[in-house]
């Protein structure tokens, strides 16, 4: 499950097309930020199990997210940092360490035509990426050309995050809260989920304890935002993620804060999860205070 994703398909979802674009955006933008990129540019995003690439011309990586055990020729490669590899070189993912998806930034971007503006790869529509599939044996990827410098950058320690297997999430309640009892949101906010094994980048579903409905679960179809928590009938939490459907007639308990979707991304089958209310004032606040801090790391590689 490697795709070529972007930082998504925007413009779209009045027509039924999910943005798409990679799950981690943290670990996406901070991979181009490190190979001389622009943070939107079209890199691959490797789940749980990874690929083996070989490279065609000298070329400069970084790889970010998941530990997926990253070696070039056998050897242990770093991550968090840009790498000079040469032709011929082999780059492989053999195992997971921690984490759920690691990013491979190559320096120009990858160059793949783009569908709606963006690269982004759809797999249930076949758009984006390379013929809108997974890669598979046998595939050739070019880079866009680059002038990025050859020198090597790294990413400083305290900016690398660490990924555990219980997480929590930031939400703030609604669309459809009232559409709950008071024991019902008292059992989404104070209970621990695990993350089963339907989890892929459309959503991911929870188990753990049931929570209630005031009455019945459907609603009148409406528009799902990036992180949407879904409660259908049987009680158990659905958060909906970028290939997520563009509408839904289930009721939605809580949104999870969008800098905490990376968190969400990295989660993997059997992690466990707890919800966190929070309010649309604090969310803001902390959006701005990731975006400070993104600039602050931009600012930090590119000196």
């Amino acid at each position: 499950m490697t795709t070529v994703q972007d930082l998504g398909r925007f413009g779209y979802q009045q027509y039924g097309v999910p943005t798409s674009g990679a799950l981690d955006n943290y670990a996406f933008r901070i991979g181009n930020l490190l190979v001389g990129n622009e943070e939107g540019a079209s890199s691959l995003e490797i789940t749980l199990l990874g690929c083996q690439l070989r490279t065609l011309q000298d070329i400069k990586v970084a790889i970010t997210g998941a530990d997926l055990a990253a070696t070039i020729n056998g050897k242990p490669a770093p991550a968090w940092e840009s790498l000079l590899i040469k032709s011929g070189d082999v780059l492989s993912f053999p195992r997971l360490d921690s984490g759920c998806r690691a990013y491979l930034a190559i320096s120009g971007g990858i160059d793949v035509p783009e569908v709606m503006k963006s690269a982004s790869t759809y797999i249930k529509a076949g758009i984006g990426g390379l013929s809108g599939r997974p890669l598979r044996q046998g595939d050739t990827l070019k880079a866009h050309e680059s002038t990025a410098s050859a020198a090597v950058t790294r990413l400083p320690s305290e900016y690398i995050p660490a990924y555990e297997n219980q997480i929590t999430l930031r939400v703030i309640l609604g669309p459809q809260d009232d559409f709950f009892t008071e024991e019902g949101i008292c059992t989404f906010l104070n209970s621990e989920y695990t993350v089963t094994t339907q989890a892929d980048r459309m959503g991911y579903r929870l188990e753990g304890p049931r929570i209630e409905h005031r009455e019945e679960a459907d609603i009148i179809s409406d528009g799902i935002p990036l992180g949407a928590i879904q409660v259908p009938g049987d009680g158990l939490p659905i958060i909906l993620l970028a290939d997520r459907q563009t509408t839904g007639g289930y009721t939605k308990i809580a949104t999870v804060i969008s800098i905490d979707i990376p968190k969400v991304a990295q989660a993997k089958p059997g992690d466990k999860i707890k919800f966190q209310q929070v309010t649309e004032e604090q969310a803001v606040a902390l959006l701005k205070k990731y975006e400070q801090q993104m600039a602050t790391i931009k600012s930090i590689l590119q000196a």
